[in-house]
């Protein structure tokens, strides 16, 4: 829910991999540690506090000794424990690159094999993959000295009762079962230190993968709705900027400087610039995917600030350059902005967006199976679907951001 609600601005800077390691590797070592993890402590906690009350019910004198050990023990092991924890964040942050280089690649498979660069993309695979390996090898090198320090100590306090244990039973101040029954405590007293090896793993993991989760329940959404920000009405479609300066970062250059124009119901208004003149920024601005540095931007002459988002972007229709389409049929994706609608509206859709006449041409018409990022459609295809899409929502204001770039002139025309 935090990532759908963060800005444009965030997820320009963020990496899709990076992300998907958070919601998924980070959250389960999370899980793992809450649903395991923390019942195992407990558990060792209330072992290791019941076998000491009845070591000193035994007998005080070798219970002091005893408590001294397991001490030092645990003192020990949370040095580690501080000092650990900051190699698993780093074992997170390598698997984070390994799926960044994993997902860019899958992603662009075609342009890989196109360019014949298999070699360097499993070259670039492997390097992540090494940096992964090298950093797990040397947590488990660590952690292999763990249990033989452990075992060491127990038998060196096994050893210690037994020494002065047996002088007191020679002396006739302890007797033999007795010394048998406390070298039994004191061994389940340190079962539990036996077991703080895998909980310290865990809980080591859970911190470092906690820090990484409330990195981004922490940030902060460029785009913040006012507390005193309403429901738009239905809208006319009248929109302005006003005066409208913007940066996409605090320092940044001005991308627009100074803009302002009007666009009144029934117009058709066209921007033409060259390449990167702010031509789409303009019109992200509109649904405020970016909020404006100076000025303002007004739909029927209300600041676009002063509306609830949902209230906003409800009655705009928009169509990105860059066309995306879900793993689904073509109705589904033109549906996708109204669920709700009918078969006959999603053709009447597809009909205006000069989509049907493809469309009917499929076996099985709208329920065909678009594939994953829609690769089994034209560039051409998967824009007139997206028209169709924005154009089901019968919107009052209509923003076509180069969408017909795919399309045949003629088409294009029509």
């Amino acid at each position: 829910a935090k990532i759908q609600a963060l800005s444009f601005s965030y997820h320009d800077r963020a990496q899709t991999g990076q992300l998907m390691t958070r919601a998924t590797s980070d959250v389960d070592r999370v899980q793992g540690f809450v649903a395991q993890g923390f019942l195992m402590m407990a558990g060792a906690a209330l072992t290791m506090v019941g076998s000491l009350v009845f070591l000193f019910i035994t007998n005080w004198q070798l219970s002091l000794a005893t408590l001294a050990i397991v001490i030092f023990t645990v003192s020990v092991f949370g040095t580690i424990a501080s000092r650990i924890r900051p190699l698993f964040k780093i074992v997170q942050e390598r698997l984070s690159k390994l799926n960044v280089v994993l997902q860019e690649n899958l992603a662009g498979v075609r342009v890989v094999k196109a360019f014949v660069r298999e070699p360097y993309e499993l070259d670039r695979y492997t390097a992540a993959n090494q940096e992964l390996y090298d950093i797990n090898l040397r947590i488990g090198r660590i952690f292999s000295i763990f249990m033989p320090m452990i075992m060491l100590t127990a038998s060196m306090a096994v050893l210690s009762v037994y020494w002065i244990g047996g002088g007191q039973v020679i002396g006739g101040s302890l007797t033999l079962g007795e010394m048998l029954s406390f070298v039994g405590y004191m061994m389940m007293a340190f079962f539990p230190v036996l077991m703080l090896t895998m909980i310290l793993t865990m809980l080591s993991q859970a911190g470092a993968s906690a820090e990484r989760i409330f990195e981004v329940l922490d940030a902060q959404s460029e785009v913040v709705e006012r507390p005193t920000a309403s429901d738009l009405p239905d809208i006319r479609g009248r929109v302005g900027l006003d005066h409208v300066s913007f940066r996409y970062f605090d320092h940044g250059e001005l991308v627009l400087d100074d803009v302002t124009f009007e666009a009144l119901p029934g117009q058709v208004i066209a921007l033409l610039g060259a390449t990167g003149s702010g031509k789409s920024t303009v019109i992200n601005l509109i649904p405020r995917f970016y909020d404006v540095s100076e000025g303002r931007v007004t739909i029927d002459g209300i600041d676009v600030r002063d509306a609830t988002i949902k209230s906003l972007r409800s009655q705009i229709g928009i169509v990105f350059q860059e066309t995306t389409l879900f793993a689904g049929t073509i109705k589904e994706n033109i549906a996708f902005g109204r669920p709700e609608a009918t078969i006959e509206e999603i053709v009447a859709a597809a009909r205006a967006a000069e989509a049907h006449d493809f469309i009917t041409e499929f076996p099985d018409q709208y329920e065909t199976m678009v594939g994953e990022r829609g690769v089994t459609l034209s560039g051409g295809q998967k824009q007139r679907i997206a028209i169709a899409r924005a154009l089901l929502l019968n919107p009052r204001i209509l923003i076509l951001d180069d969408s017909t770039s795919s399309v045949d002139l003629e088409t294009e025309y029509r």
